[in-house]
């Protein structure tokens, strides 16, 4: 039961994440969400992540970057992925270029900075763990 109903608070995510690059390329850059509707993305905040990043990792990022609240860690939320912890990092001044992490846990008090920036190119998960 407590399952059906983390997907059913899941439905905003979306069914498949293209990469920066790949939306960069499109008119409208949108994905399609679980629910079955559209999600589009700000031009202007593509072009923010894509000026924090180089060429190949450009093509690695998958957007939207999930923000993971998890029953594990309480107070705080997971960032999944090599440059996704590196966009997190350097929006926060936190970024530093001799340590390189896949996986981030951040205080969740710094949700509504990170989502106050990139509204469109952010989104949450709810986590069962």
């Amino acid at each position: 039961m407590l399952r059906r109903e983390v997907s059913r608070v899941n439905r905003h995510l979306p069914s498949t994440r293209p990469t920066l690059a790949d939306l960069m390329e499109m008119d409208e850059p949108f994905v399609v969400l679980r629910d079955g509707s559209r999600h589009y993305f700000r031009k202007s905040e593509l072009e923010y992540l894509k000026s924090l990043l180089d060429g190949e990792e450009i093509k690695a990022l998958r957007v939207p970057i999930i923000l993971e609240i998890s029953t594990l860690y309480r107070g705080y939320f997971r960032v999944r992925g090599r440059v996704a912890v590196k966009v997190i990092d350097l929006l926060l001044g936190e970024y530093d270029i001799l340590e390189e992490k896949g996986e981030g846990l951040y205080p969740r008090y710094l949700l509504p900075r990170i989502r106050r920036q990139l509204p469109t190119t952010t989104t949450y998960a709810f986590i069962t763990e």
